[in-house]
């Protein structure tokens, strides 16, 4: 690195990828930030995105416009393919290029994780997703949709199949979802319709633990369960899912006729440990050493998603507060090794607390020993969203928008939007 300005390469501008970049502002490096989009997300609201509480552009930021002023920092729209670790490149195609190979000296993997169906790739077809902007807004057009057709629909079974959601997960999204579509059956859709009564729409959660919100306190996920069933959404535990077509769930020995399944269940790392060739988990997480570096390279940090590692005892989750945490240790390690300072102390997690919303007004909060559930916790859930919104723009106009919703049940974007015959 003698005589140049080393070049920093972070894969991903996702929450850990960024506050890695942001860590780096003032450092002095070269940074090149590689995404396959051009936007950041707030992956935390995508559900209100397609329950048509928000718009797309309320939860996302183009990642140019988020760095625009960090000028030791460039920005690629790329896919990376590989790592050859032994030559410090990192290998992407990107538009018409492919193999593209891009030097490091450092490099942070920030890749995030992608959704697994549990070895049932069959039902990806019939049970979408909800990871990114495209799939919030095909779940907006699909669920709006339904309830179109079930306007114009005259057999009676399969108008209730039309008006059969099943979320597949009762964690914290399917939660959220779940007591999102509950929400808007009852207030907004309510009176948009002459022939069906949307509050006959079944919404049923499904899952294999014990309790929705497993990992929350018990007596947390009971009040979760509680405000779901209030709410009226009917909760499936301890049930697995058979299979999936285009026209039923098989749950448990239960037949459920429905044209709408959402996959809210696991997760799955990035290929981040193939391209590496490390030690990984079951799950094929980057098994990183407390410093986030890999064996025998320093130089490279996973983080959030990517990476696994314990912490007293127990793996850290796959939350934002992770990855941004491991971003920013991420970033002021590079910057000690390159002004040959003494490293970092190991990292450490410092736990902000756990927080999910059930439905209006509602919300259950889990900080240490501070447990609680209700209004109080939904307060402090929506001003902790508000909070990691990437722009004071999007807080502004989401803070709008959910105290609209709240009074009026008025939704920001209602539009299904598709491509019509050769237009």
């Amino acid at each position: 690195m003698t005589g140049r300005t080393p070049r920093v390469v972070i894969v991903g501008g996702g929450f850990g990828g960024l506050a890695a970049a942001k860590a780096l502002r003032r450092a002095p490096v070269n940074i090149i930030l590689i995404d396959r989009s051009n936007h950041h997300v707030f992956q935390p609201l995508l559900y209100q995105v397609a329950t048509s509480v928000l718009a797309p552009g309320q939860i996302a930021s183009p990642i140019r416009g988020l760095l625009a002023d960090q000028e030791n920092t460039s920005v690629m729209l790329g896919n990376v393919t590989g790592i050859d670790s032994a030559s410090r490149h990192v290998i992407a195609d990107a538009d018409e290029k492919k193999g593209l190979r891009i030097e490091y000296d450092y490099l942070v993997l920030a890749t995030g994780a992608t959704h697994s169906y549990f070895g049932h790739d069959e039902f990806a077809p019939f049970a979408p997703v909800l990871k990114s902007l495209a799939d919030a807004e095909l779940l907006r057009n699909h669920i709006l949709k339904a309830f179109e057709n079930a306007e114009i629909e005259d057999d009676p079974e399969r108008r209730q199949a039309l008006m059969t959601f099943v979320l597949v997960g009762a964690g914290p999204t399917g939660v959220e979802m779940a007591s999102a579509i509950a929400f808007m059956v009852q207030t907004t859709l309510r009176k948009n319709f002459r022939r069906i009564d949307p509050r006959s729409a079944r919404i049923i959660l499904v899952d294999m633990g014990k309790r929705p919100l497993g990992t929350f306190a018990e007596s947390l996920s009971e009040a979760a369960k509680q405000r779901l069933l209030k709410l009226g959404v009917e909760v499936r535990l301890e049930k697995p899912v058979h299979s999936i077509d285009a026209e039923c769930a098989l749950v448990g020995d239960e037949r459920i006729p429905s044209k709408t399944v959402i996959w809210t269940a696991g997760v799955a790392p990035s290929p981040a440990g193939k391209w590496l060739d490390c030690d990984v988990d079951r799950a094929g997480r980057v098994r990183v050493r407390n410093d986030l570096t890999i064996h025998h390279h320093p130089e490279i940090f996973v983080v959030g998603d990517t990476a696994t590692l314990d912490q007293g005892g127990r793996r850290l989750p796959g939350v934002a507060q992770v990855a941004i945490q491991q971003g920013q240790y991420a970033g002021k390690s590079i910057i000690r090794q390159i002004t040959r300072k003494p490293p970092l102390p190991p990292f450490r997690y410092f736990d902000k607390g756990d927080l999910a919303v059930v439905g209006k007004g509602f919300a259950v909060l889990q900080s240490g020993p501070i447990k609680m559930s209700g209004y109080v916790a939904w307060l402090v859930w929506a001003l902790v969203h508000i909070q990691f919104l990437a722009e004071s723009s999007l807080r502004i106009s989401v803070f709008f928008q959910w105290v609209r919703t709240y009074f009026s049940g008025h939704r920001g974007d209602r539009l299904i939007i598709e491509k019509h015959g050769n237009g």
